[in-house]
């Protein structure tokens, strides 16, 4: 039976040693290469972009961050964004949180989705694109998290609720999928370190597809209360995984970690006064 176990502590997602031997090695059904220090090579570009029936890029499949087509044990890609034009206030906040705090606070904790830019940047969870004519389906492997993104154009809802994954309206600039999300809760985070936002949070998505075995990903993020400026991510890589393999079942169950965390933060209080 194959399974992926992962295990967070600070907030870092640890794969086992028989959870990587059972993922997928290689994009498209390719044996596995290993470079000298035991690493699996980065894929190769696997060929033409595919396209949809309708001319369009098509970006279905399974995706992994980094660009090795399965889960590393490094979380995936580092790659270093930009500084966050942080409002001073916001800055004060942020740096005023203790470490259990940090945990304390993403959604993850509480078993809940990781939002958008979460569900991208926040762990190294695979995700699987569906598309169809004006459609684009994301499944997420964490909590079988999903969001359904049109992709025709059309305007966002009408004073939408606040939500997880927000209010999410695609179109395609040339060989590029822009989603437009706004309405994102104020629960999420949109990074590992403090980065919270308001409810005037604004994400502009860019996704294209420059061969088979690749994705690169790359967001902006407008949010007039707690930034200067709009602040713009690094471009992302993110790789195909084997066509032979399926998302597998993750739920969050039996979560003591709020109650663990809640036990370190009373420590940390003490130690204040």
């Amino acid at each position: 039976m194959k399974h992926r176990l992962f295990f967070f502590t600070a907030a870092i997602a640890v794969l086992t040693a028989s959870c990587l031997l059972s993922s997928p090695a290689a994009a498209q059904g390719e044996k596995p290469v290993i470079v000298g220090n035991g690493r699996q090579a980065p894929l190769p570009p696997g060929g033409a972009t595919p396209r949809s029936s309708d001319g369009h890029v098509d970006l279905s499949g399974i995706w992994y961050p980094g660009p090795y087509g399965m889960v590393g044990s490094d979380g995936g890609e580092r790659v270093k964004d930009p500084p966050v034009p942080f409002q001073p206030w916001a800055a004060a906040k942020i740096k005023a949180m203790t470490p259990t705090e940090l945990q304390l606070n993403l959604t993850r904790v509480e078993c809940a989705p990781l939002g958008i830019p979460g569900n991208w940047v926040l762990f190294a969870f695979p995700f699987q694109f569906v598309q169809g004519p004006g459609v684009l389906v994301q499944l997420v492997e964490t909590n079988h998290d999903w969001r359904l993104v049109h992709t025709d154009g059309r305007p966002h809802q009408k004073d939408p609720d606040p939500t997880f994954d927000g209010d999410g309206v695609g179109h395609w600039e040339g060989d590029t999928l822009v989603i437009d999300v706004i309405a994102l809760n104020e629960h999420t985070w949109n990074n590992k370190a403090g980065w919270f936002h308001s409810d005037q949070e604004h994400v502009i998505e860019r996704i294209s597809r420059p061969s088979l075995n690749y994705l690169i990903y790359q967001y902006t993020i407008e949010d007039p209360k707690v930034l200067t400026k709009p602040w713009t991510s690094a471009p992302k890589t993110f790789s195909l995984g084997r066509k032979d393999e399926d998302l597998l079942e993750f739920y969050c169950s039996n979560n003591q970690e709020p109650e663990e965390l809640g036990k370190l933060q009373s420590v940390e209080s003490g130690a204040k006064k």
